[in-house]
This record gives C-alpha cells, sequence and structure tokens, in this order.
C-alpha cells in the first residue's frame, strides 16, 4: 500500500487533491480511498488529507502516519507544523516553491533522504497562469505523477476532467501537465548531478 498526506491551507484544495488523486488510481484499475483531517477549516488554517492507493482493496481508516509521499501545498506549514512527521526511509516529498531545501530551512532534513525523491515545483505560479487562481493542487497532482510514478499524468488528467468541467477543467489538466514537464526535468537534473 502506498499512503500520500497533503498538508495545506484552507482554500488551497487539499481535500480536493486528495478525492482527485483517488480518483485517478481508481482509473487506473487500482483501490483507493482518500479522507481529510478536520479540525477548524477557515480558510487559511492548517489542512491535512490523506489518500491510500493499492493494489487490493484497503481495510483501514486510520489517519496516514508513516506516509509514503508528503505533497506540501504552502511552504509557510513547513516550520509551523510538524509537516515531515513519520515519513518513511524512502519517502518523496513534494513541495509548492520555487525555492530549494536549503533555502527553505530543511535542508538538514532532506540530506537523510534519496534525493530523486525530493522535488520542488511553482504550483501556484502554474495555477495562476492555466487557471486565474492561486489553487496549487492540479499542479502539484502532476507533479507527484512524475515524481513517484504511482499514478500516470494521463491519469491524473482525466481524474481532473471528471472533477472539474469546461475551462477550470483544461486549466486544471495544463497545469498537472506543465508541473509533470518541470519535475520530469528537475528528476533529470539530479540524476546528472548524481551521475558526476
Amino acid at each position: 500500500m502506498f499512503q500520500i498526506r497533503i498538508h495545506g491551507r484552507g482554500g488551497q484544495g487539499v481535500v480536493t487533491a486528495a478525492e482527485t488523486l483517488s480518483i485517478a488510481a481508481f482509473l487506473e484499475n487500482r483501490f483507493a480511498q482518500a479522507f481529510p483531517s478536520f479540525g477548524s477549516e477557515r480558510t487559511g488554517a492548517p489542512v491535512v488529507a490523506f489518500c491510500r492507493i493499492d493494489e487490493r482493496e484497503i481495510r483501514l481508516r486510520e489517519p496516514v502516519l508513516n506516509p509514503d509521499a508528503l505533497i506540501i501545498q504552502d511552504p509557510t506549514l513547513l516550520h509551523q507544523v510538524d509537516v515531515f512527521s513519520g515519513l518513511v526511509p524512502e519517502g518523496y516529498i513534494l513541495i509548492n516553491t520555487s525555492r530549494s531545501f536549503e533555502a527553505l530551512g530543511v535542508g538538514d532534513f532532506a540530506r537523510g533522504l534519496r534525493a530523486e525523491h525530493l522535488c520542488t515545483v511553482p504550483a501556484t505560479e502554474l495555477a495562476l497562469k492555466h487557471v486565474g487562481r492561486p489553487v496549487p493542487n492540479a499542479a502539484l497532482l502532476g507533479g507527484f505523477a512524475a515524481v513517484s510514478e504511482r499514478v500516470s499524468i494521463d491519469a491524473v488528467a482525466k481524474a481532473l476532467q471528471q472533477k472539474f468541467s469546461g475551462a477550470i477543467g483544461e486549466g486544471n489538466v495544463a497545469a498537472a501537465r506543465e508541473a509533470y514537464a518541470f519535475v520530469r526535468e528537475e528528476m533529470k537534473q539530479v540524476s546528472h548531478a548524481q551521475a558526476d
């Protein structure tokens, strides 16, 4: 089972991201579940949502305490909430930012993880470009597809089209595909650096 925890703030589409990711997994004939952790869900408050993906039926219902992947929709949470809590040693981290892990102040933590599992993507910028709103969830799902290879970008695109109609759906798909390409390129640079 592959478990994902998504951290963000109210209004950034955290819960929608988890639901859309589970739809993408269903579209690839896998089992999935998505659910939020409820607290004070006012706009701007920290929000957490979870997604599980597996080849067989998922019976667990509790929150994801030991995620295989973290998607961090708002980098301001890095020093306010223990977003890295329980991350497995081989885990993936995707952060919505154009800054490096070092510049974000989490370089020491990141050094203990596999470089090819760590990625940043300017998801809010891509959302503004393609959707006209600072909602980074679709772009981050594209980035997640690229870094983890747990779902395909085509499944993410189909799930986004099911979740959003018309121009909003098209914009979200465009943001996801651009983020996917961005992350693939970033990963290529990491592998070249490791080879040198």
